[in-house]
């Protein structure tokens, strides 16, 4: 089983996850923002691993540590679960429709840290107690922790909960494709280098 288990404290949030990749899609979330607990449920269902995080952030301020600091612990979850890498995938792809929107997450666990995010300013700014903007700096902290090439594609979209929505279920498809073990290439790395 591929899992991990993150403590991370600092002077604005408390943070414990327990990812395993190996999972069926269960969840157990409470960060304090009732929006991300939502959109982190749904990365965790369409990845199909279990994730349990609890955070305790000083949401008093706003809720920028809390999104961002959750990103960092994930991304740090990911790259202890798959060690070297050997065996995975590697890339993932996938798109979302989600009513009226449309957005496209395409990922290589490449080693190198990269984030592309071409999702347009969002019309809303606060969804409950979570800053719209800070969409992207949860995806930018989860590329950056965990290694990854991480390219998110808005094609269109009004509703700002829908394209939100979007992004994390289509980066959770992408994922469960890219950590899946290939039986064909189990104790190789998908690399002409031999090393991710």
């Amino acid at each position: 089983m591929r899992t991990a288990t993150i403590k991370r404290e600092t002077k604005e949030t408390k943070i414990n996850l327990t990812l395993n990749l190996d999972g069926e899609g269960q969840s157990s979330i409470n960060t304090g923002v009732g929006f991300l607990d939502h959109m982190l449920t749904l990365l965790a269902f369409h990845g199909q691993f279990d994730l349990n995080l609890t955070c305790d952030g000083d949401l008093q301020v706003d809720s920028h540590h809390t999104v961002e600091d959750i990103g960092i612990a994930l991304g740090d979850a990911l790259t202890e679960c798959l060690g070297d890498k050997r065996g995975i995938y590697r890339y993932g792809s996938f798109t979302i429709p989600m009513d009226e929107a449309l957005v496209t997450v395409d990922l290589d666990i490449s080693g190198r840290a990269f984030l592309v995010y071409h999702v347009p300013d969002l019309p809303t700014v606060i969804l409950g107690n979570y800053e719209t903007e800070m969409t992207e700096e949860f995806f930018r902290a989860l590329a950056t922790h965990g290694n990854l090439t991480l390219h998110i594609n808005e094609h269109y979209g009004k509703n700002s909960h829908h394209i939100i929505e979007a992004c994390f279920k289509a980066l959770g498809r992408a994922l469960k494709q890219a950590v899946k073990i290939d039986p064909e290439n189990a104790d190789k790395v998908s690399s002409s280098k031999g090393v991710l």
